[in-house]
């Protein structure tokens, strides 16, 4: 067997994170534009790390392909470790993985790594950069109740406004979503950065895989308000992509459909990811609903410069200076 076709039996005895199952990686990704790695003793597998490329020439990009929150490293640890031998083990591992990445002619690495992976310190050492981002995460939602009571009063009060004049309905056709979806770019002037072609890919190979599903708020005149599509694993169920008709923004449609799913994640003895924005707005609303901040790491590395990169990175840093300035001057 080559290394993806024991990733894929590694998989099925393991439970994996939806982004990093290789029937993901192949409808996002592409069959040919993903690998992974396996570190082995004994002949098992006790770490894998798929990753997604694209080939510029002679050269590789690792980065995260579409809608794919996070990747990275996937550890069996072996049973009755000490936190020492943990560490251990995890330096080894990381260690491997980083020598056999570089390897390759590699022009950048672009990774966003599971909440659960805290140990970046291995990347650090070899010249690696991290920045952190969040997402919310309610992690027990056996108990609706509790679950319901956690959530803001004042997104309580958005949810009970909903419901007086829309109701949550299933499985809007794909074309319709993407519609609504659409919606929320062009309104902030932005082009939506999938194909509707990616998008029906998705929702084909989760549907016959049973892991999905569309919410969506409709009124009595038939108006759709807004749509959000879900996906799960055996661990929690995300919440990936949203749309919101702007003409029906008042309705707080969204709040009424993401109580439901989180109901749906409890029904399915789930946790519930709302996969994170580091949008002040889109945070405040996100942490309203009464999960756990969880920090998790994006891990770069630039090996060929880019001019384009190196001048947007200039650019952006020069925006950030001046609007702290601004402030500092209208105080």
């Amino acid at each position: 067997m080559d290394l993806k076709q024991e990733y894929s039996s590694f998989c099925e005895e393991n439970d994996v994170c939806i982004f990093s199952k290789p029937w993901w990686l192949d409808t996002v990704a592409g069959e040919d534009n993903w690998d992974v790695l396996l570190y082995k003793k004994g002949g098992k597998i006790q770490a894998a790390m798929p990753y997604a490329f694209t080939k510029k020439g002679e050269w590789i990009e690792i980065d995260e392909p579409p809608l794919t929150q996070k990747n990275g490293v996937i550890f069996v640890y072996p049973k009755n470790q000490k936190y020492t031998s943990k560490l251990s083990f995890e330096r080894k591992v990381l260690k491997y993985f980083i020598d056999e990445l570089e390897k390759f002619k590699l022009a950048s690495f672009n990774q966003a790594f599971n909440y659960t992976f805290t140990n970046w310190l291995p990347f650090y050492w070899q010249g690696y950069n991290q920045t952190s981002r969040y997402t919310y995460v309610i992690e027990d939602t056996s108990d609706k109740e509790k679950v319901y009571a956690e959530i803001d009063s004042s997104t309580k009060n958005l949810i009970r406004k909903a419901e007086k004049s829309i109701k949550v309905y299933e499985n809007l056709d794909i074309e319709s979503f993407y519609k609504v979806n659409s919606m929320t770019f062009e309104r902030k002037g932005m082009q939506i950065p999938y194909s509707i072609e990616l998008l029906k890919k998705i929702h084909k190979n989760c549907t016959d895989k049973n892991c999905n599903k569309i919410l969506y708020a409709k009124d009595e005149e038939g108006n759709i308000h807004s749509a959000i599509y879900l996906v799960w694993d055996n661990d929690s169920m995300y919440y990936i992509l949203g749309g919101i008709n702007p003409d029906f923004k008042s309705s707080n449609s969204t709040s009424l459909l993401l109580k439901e799913a989180i109901m749906m994640a409890s029904d399915l003895k789930v946790k519930f990811d709302f996969e994170g924005s580091m949008n002040k707005e889109i945070e405040n609303f996100f942490s309203s609903f009464g999960g756990s901040q969880k920090q998790y790491f994006t891990i770069t590395k630039y090996f060929k410069f880019d001019i384009k990169r190196a001048m947007y990175s200039i650019l952006n840093n020069s925006y950030n200076f001046k609007n702290k300035l601004r402030k500092v001057l209208n105080k």
